[in-house]
């Protein structure tokens, strides 16, 4: 893929929207993906945490599943408005429906196709406290 880029302070920019594919491990899920800027966030939340979830935090409407949509299962946990699906036959958590952006999806930079994680500005965000930390992504990342 091709993209000319123009930097920022903040993140990574690109001068138009640049789309994306990924999936599972197994390919039975994939998705499409258009993204205005290069960024994403690395949370020490419990389940960010163990699941090494890098996210992409994009509109709903710049998020496409091309299949699978049979082969995602679930899982919800405290107030249960984050949505994590994970595909049934592999268990990979590819793109979730976020507590912080409910009408959004996080994309997992790690499922893009051919791993484009170098050309991403990757920030911190304190997930383990996310109350007191929330507000520092929820404007930003919408």
């Amino acid at each position: 893929m091709m993209c000319v880029f123009k930097m920022s302070l903040n993140s990574k920019s690109i001068d138009r929207l640049s789309t994306y594919q990924g999936g599972c491990h197994c390919g039975k899920v994939r998705y499409r993906v258009e993204l205005e800027k290069l960024a994403a966030i690395d949370c020490n939340c419990s389940i960010c945490n163990k699941k090494g979830f890098l996210h992409i935090i994009v509109p709903a409407a710049r998020f496409t599943l091309i299949q699978g949509s049979d082969d995602l299962s679930t899982y919800t946990f405290n107030t249960g408005i984050a949505k994590h699906h994970f595909c049934r036959h592999c268990g990979i958590h590819a793109f979730y429906r976020p507590r912080s952006h409910p009408d959004g999806y996080d994309i997992n930079l790690r499922c893009l196709d051919d791993y484009p994680i170098d050309l991403f500005e990757i920030t911190t965000f304190d997930g383990a406290h996310w109350e007191d930390q929330i507000d520092r992504i929820q404007d930003k990342y919408s």
